[in-house]
């Protein structure tokens, strides 16, 4: 065996060895032929020739027109086209999905595509139902999703599953289910909750509270953002004044109006899951004298109209909407032309002010 063909084997043993290291991860993209050459001083046959093993080995797989990935059998693609997109909701008729499903069908439509569109309710047994009904049709291309109550274990894991060894692309927005690997495109829910609590920092508050939902991941998330704020500030949180609620109790605010002042109590101010909380609660404090922003300031989520109608207009951060849609739509094009696409995509927002938000004097440092 000649010098030159034992060459291959440093490509081989160096693309091998940062898999097993995890360097190379699934569905990763391997430097093309030139690079390879470039880095290792060797003929592109040679290093083709190294490929051509790890191929046959099912440690890599070439994509025509795109390059050679990790992984030879994690993803497969489906080459029957029927050119319709499954679309699954949580409202029909929530301020957030109109313009996101806008921005979706205008994407698809373009590219010749037609939408499908369900409401699951947010519940997981109508979530059920409507993956049965796909699977048993079996005439999309991708799905597109917003998981229901994606903070709890969900039932219907293995129907998503099903339709990923079908070689069909699914792509989640605004929440995922953790436990399955599929991308999501989603504000930055973690972040926002940091900046949220910290805009109140900056405003002098150091009572602060929250009011967040148990039952989808962006709530938790959200709190995530707003524990870390806290911490950084060398804030001590305090859990009384931490609310969570769940789908059901949102449906009725009112009801936990005693509730929620209580776990409230001694706070100047509160980050709202959403403008739905927040005009609600705003609506509350009307009810009973509370001032805002002199007696509670309050900073939600979500820029929706609801932020503008309330009695003293809501200081919010925007969600993405329609750019969130479009993009979920973009990327599951993507996705179907090249099963190793990373779909994942993550929007950052920045607070608009309006009057919710009281500037309380800052305290001292000591020695000043």
């Amino acid at each position: 065996m000649g010098t030159q063909e034992l060459k291959y084997k440093e490509v081989y043993n160096w693309v091998l060895d940062n898999i097993n290291s995890g360097a190379l991860k699934v569905g990763e993209k391997l430097p093309s032929e030139n690079e390879l050459s470039g880095r290792f001083g060797l003929s592109r046959q040679t290093v083709r020739h190294a490929v051509d093993i790890l191929e046959q080995q099912k440690l890599v797989m070439r994509v025509r027109g795109s390059g050679t990935y990790v992984g030879g059998n994690g993803k497969t693609e489906r080459q029957e086209r029927y050119m319709n997109i499954a679309v699954i909701s949580t409202y029909v008729d929530s301020y957030i999905f109109p313009p996101v499903v806008r921005g979706i069908e205008r994407v698809l439509s373009k590219r010749g595509y037609t939408t499908q569109i369900a409401f699951t309710g947010n519940r997981v047994s109508r979530e059920q139902d409507i993956l049965n009904n796909l699977i048993d049709k079996d005439i999309i291309d991708g799905l597109i999703v917003e998981p229901a109550k994606s903070a709890l274990p969900n039932p219907n894991l293995h129907y998503y599953q099903e339709l990923k060894e079908r070689g069909i692309p699914i792509l989640f927005f605004n929440s995922r289910y953790p436990e399955l690997e599929l991308p999501c495109v989603s504000m930055n829910d973690e972040q926002v909750g940091k900046k949220a609590v910290e805009y109140l920092i900056k405003n002098g508050h150091q009572n602060i509270g929250g009011v967040f939902k148990s039952d989808d991941g962006q709530g938790h998330l959200r709190y995530k953002g707003f524990l870390s704020g806290m911490l950084e500030a060398g804030i001590k949180v305090k859990d009384a004044n931490v609310v969570w609620l769940d789908t059901e109790d949102f449906l009725d605010l009112d009801q936990w109006s005693d509730y929620l002042f209580h776990r409230l109590e001694g706070c100047t101010g509160v980050v709202c899951y959403n403008d739905e909380v927040a005009y609600v609660l705003s609506g509350l404090c009307e009810k009973r004298g509370i001032v805002i922003p002199d007696q509670l300031s309050i900073v939600s989520v979500d820029n929706s109209d609801l932020a503008t109608l309330a009695s003293v207009k809501l200081t919010s951060f925007p969600h993405p909407m329609e750019a969130l849609g479009r993009k979920a739509a973009e990327n599951m094009i993507s996705m179907i032309e090249n099963p190793y696409f990373d779909g994942n995509y993550l929007f950052d927002s920045d607070i608009i002010e309006r009057d919710s938000v009281k500037v309380l004097e800052r305290p001292r440092k000591e020695g000043m």
